[in-house]
């Protein structure tokens, strides 16, 4: 997957309106001076071996992100930024009247496809993963040639206490390789704190310690070749729908189910956390505070 000195490049998701949020939280701060929680992760990246970051962004906040973006970091680290917009679809195909939804995480990743030359990392741009999550994927890179990773943490961990997530719940053999791994979305805990989500008309149970996608994901450009053709199936079987979107867990279990790749999960020690919610806030910029107050980051830091 990685050869000689090519480094890995970030692919940042940050295209999100955030409608449950309020608002950019991609652009909200978090830190005491201002830090947004993609400058925590940029640094973490910069730390692990990153030299590239390709921020996926949509076109109406491009100017006032790029901006921001440059005068922090724009000379520690090269910096793309590339629009995800719903007239970004393959030839022959157009967007359905009355569609406002973007097509998901997996069509944010395609858009980027001439920014990405080698191995990639994919992260969301409102989650916080971790110092430790970062250099398992470098690590991973610099041994792996041939597979796909993602990095799984557990579900109690991944919560909001304030309404409903999504994740991508994955299964591995005992080589730790994915079998399967399912997007569930309106994930939550019930009245008797079991954590449950909606499958259908039915309702189904997660376990605690259920290693969970955050998203983190280790690809290279094999990704495209069978994303793109995935992405065209994907528009003609639901492109109709208002709602639908183009997962990344979607693709990827399509890939182990067609025999295409195999992914290992890796499992990290790093702590999670991350915004859903506006009430997530204060616990995010608490935790933020905590880690500063620990020496894990400088208080300035750009």
């Amino acid at each position: 997957m990685r050869s000689g000195n090519e480094s890995p490049t970030l692919v940042v998701l940050a295209a999100g309106m955030g409608s449950r949020y309020g608002g950019l939280k991609q652009m909200d701060a978090f830190g005491p001076n201002g830090e947004t929680i993609i400058d925590y992760s940029i640094y973490d990246a910069i730390e692990a071996g990153f030299d590239k970051v390709v921020f996926i962004i949509r076109e109406f906040f491009k100017e006032d992100f790029q901006k921001a973006i440059d005068a922090k970091y724009g000379k520690k680290i090269e910096c793309r930024y590339v629009t995800q917009e719903l007239e970004h679809l393959p030839e022959g195909y157009t967007v359905p009247d009355g569609r406002e939804k973007p097509w998901g995480t997996a069509h944010a990743i395609l858009v980027a496809e001439k920014h990405i030359d080698g191995p990639f990392a994919v992260i969301n741009g409102d989650d916080y993963y971790g110092k430790t999550a970062f250099r398992d994927v470098v690590e991973f890179f610099d041994g792996n040639h041939e597979d796909f990773s993602v990095v799984g943490y557990k579900l109690h961990n991944t919560l909001s206490e304030h309404g409903t997530v999504n994740r991508g719940v994955s299964y591995a053999d005992e080589e730790e390789y994915l079998t399967h791994v399912v997007e569930c979305t309106k994930i939550k805990r019930n009245e008797k704190g079991v954590i449950e989500y909606p499958d259908g008309e039915d309702t189904k149970q997660l376990e605690e310690e259920t290693l969970v996608s955050m998203n983190l994901w280790a690809f290279d450009k094999r990704f495209f070749t069978f994303g793109n053709s995935y992405f065209q199936n994907f528009l003609d079987e639901r492109g109709s729908e208002m709602k639908s979107e183009f997962y990344i867990p979607n693709v990827v279990d399509l890939m182990i189910h067609n025999g295409e790749i195999k992914v290992k999960r890796i499992s990290t020690d790093s702590n999670w956390f991350g915004v859903t919610y506006q009430e997530d806030k204060p616990v995010v910029v608490e935790k933020i505070a905590k880690l500063i107050e620990s020496g894990v980051y400088p208080a300035q830091l750009w």
